[in-house]
């Protein structure tokens, strides 16, 4: 599930919320979807992928985010 965009026109306390895209690695083909998180990192639903830790790997393969790519069919 994408999470879009919230703006209210004249609002100060407005959210505005960009879709975050899926990542996917490139070695084992494991996604990373903010909406879901890392429960093998403990990372919270919600952290963007360019927000998780510098040392976070993926926890399918262990291979380092550097390896991940975006999902050719996000906007």
């Amino acid at each position: 599930m994408k999470k879009r965009a919230e703006k209210r026109i004249g609002d100060t306390s407005a959210r505005i919320a960009e879709p975050q895209p899926l990542m996917e690695c490139g070695v084992c083909w494991r996604v990373y979807d903010p909406a879901e998180g890392d429960p093998v990192w403990q990372i919270e639903p919600g952290v963007a992928f360019e927000d998780l830790p510098a040392d976070w790997r993926c926890p399918e393969c262990d291979s380092p985010r550097e390896k991940f790519l975006r999902r050719q069919d996000e906007p």
